[in-house]
């Protein structure tokens, strides 16, 4: 069945590549984008030339209004929304202390808080029908291997994780599905690592430099390395698709894509073994599949 899709964070990376392989797997997405008229215009167009079942949509994510606005307008035109994809994200480089309190807000209200503007916006679509998916596009990193100099990323990340998994629980009742994709470290195929921010305090970041010069590009050389020649991003994409085609209560929980293999799949492996256990211990059983 067709679904209406909602993703935020789409005019590039996994938001674009999974907007594309949802329009071609048949469904109707909203690819949500800051500044359609300007700095996202071309991106935008592209979108639209795509398919008629690809619509941008102006969805600043730091924005509530925006937000509201966005997912008012996916409503009024099709009547309903079945999908929502938390895909927005934006990660810096650079040693932890250089970074000041201002941009760990920002990296947060990017990362984390802006799931929370789109999930107030577009729950009460969902549980008012009792159905509906969110899919949450989470990082290896908050489980895996965490090389330095990425903390606010990662700790943001992190953050975003532990919001999904309790998210998760608390919307069974409402008949309403959640999966965690859990993307590795992708230094080609994407700008994610291209458009990373660096820390403010110039000062501080120099000192850091003394000790570990040129280590953040070695790093992200041994990324590299450690992917596959056939690595793809787009099986994100597909993953999400595959996710979203699935019959409600048949979700998977989290659903790693990681060729690197940095170890979070084993981790989160027993971390949602025993958050399983917990529940059924307590006897809530049910708070881990939805109600049909």
């Amino acid at each position: 069945m067709s679904k209406i899709v909602i993703i935020s964070g789409a005019s590039s990376g996994f938001g674009a590549l999974t907007a594309r392989a949802l329009v071609d797997a048949g469904h109707t997405v909203y690819a949500g984008m800051r500044n359609i008229a300007g700095r996202n215009a071309i991106a935008a167009a592209e979108a639209e030339a795509y398919s008629d079942r690809l619509r941008p949509v102006e969805m600043d994510v730091l924005d509530q209004r925006s937000v509201d606005a966005a997912v008012a307008k996916v409503v009024a035109d099709e009547g309903r929304l079945d999908v929502v994809v938390h895909n927005a994200g934006h990660m810096v480089l650079g040693a932890a202390e250089a970074f000041t309190p201002e941009q760990y807000a920002s990296v947060y209200d990017t990362n984390v808080l802006s799931t929370q503007r789109l999930n107030r916006a577009a729950l009460p679509y969902l549980r008012k029908r009792g159905d509906g998916l969110v899919v949450w596009v989470g990082s290896s990193s908050t489980r895996g291997g965490t090389p330095p100099f990425l903390a606010p990323y990662f700790a943001a990340k992190a953050a975003m994780d532990a919001l999904a998994v309790s998210y998760a629980t608390e919307l069974t009742r409402f008949g309403i599905d959640s999966t965690i994709i859990v993307p590795g470290a992708f230094t080609r195929g994407t700008n994610h690592f291209a458009n990373a921010g660096y820390a403010d305090d110039k000062e501080i970041a120099a000192v850091y430099d003394e000790k570990y010069a040129g280590f953040s590009e070695e790093v992200a050389r041994r990324l590299a390395d450690l992917l596959p020649e056939d690595a793809d991003p787009a099986e994100v994409a597909r993953q999400i698709v595959r996710v979203v085609d699935l019959p409600k209560g048949q979700r998977p929980f989290r659903v790693h894509v990681d060729p690197a293999e940095d170890g979070a799949e084993l981790v989160n492996a027993v971390g949602d073994a025993v958050r399983r256990q917990f529940f059924r211990r307590i006897g809530f059983p049910e708070f881990v599949t939805p109600v049909r």
